[in-house]
């Protein structure tokens, strides 16, 4: 009996080392990043230009540019909410329904999950889209992911208007 009781305290000693074994490991694995750090020194200025090339195709309604950054499958949900795909967001900078006057980024973040970017930030935006004012506050997240030719493409879009405290919901 105390031969059983002793090989049985073995086993769970046993499997509470592989279980602490599995959980350290996993805690270590968190922060390891998924790219090495001079490649994720080099991605992170490649999106930090494409966002600037973003900008400046918006303010300059430049349709080949947005074109060249935007998947095939491009979706975007704008601030009210509506789904945008790539071809009705080129159309709109085509006909002028889109017309933005400034765009000023702040607060950027930018993570990335192997060959998946992901883009948070605020923007100050002054300008309309159709008959609408759409100056303002806003934060939204931009999805970036390497295509089959190494080229970072835009394949998400989600904009927030920041609302002031005092105004209505």
């Amino acid at each position: 009996m105390a031969d059983a009781r002793m090989t049985y305290s073995v086993r769970l000693s046993s499997v509470a080392a592989l279980v602490m074994v599995f959980v350290f490991s996993a805690f270590a694995a968190q922060p390891t990043p998924g790219m090495p750090r001079a490649q994720r020194h080099e991605s992170r200025h490649e999106i930090d230009q494409l966002e600037q090339t973003w900008r400046d195709a918006m303010i300059h309604r430049n349709a080949a540019a947005m074109e060249s950054l935007l998947a095939d499958d491009y979706v975007a949900i704008t601030a009210n909410g509506t789904l945008q795909s790539k071809d009705q967001t080129l159309a709109n900078l085509r006909t002028g329904n889109l017309h933005f006057i400034s765009i000023e980024f702040s607060d950027r973040k930018v993570r990335f999950y192997g060959q998946t970017a992901l883009v948070t930030s605020r923007a100050e935006i002054s300008g309309s889209n159709g008959d609408a004012e759409v100056s303002g506050s806003y934060r939204y997240t931009r999805v970036y992911v390497k295509d089959e030719h190494g080229a970072w493409k835009i394949v998400s879009f989600e904009a927030s208007r920041i609302r002031d405290l005092d105004e209505h919901k």
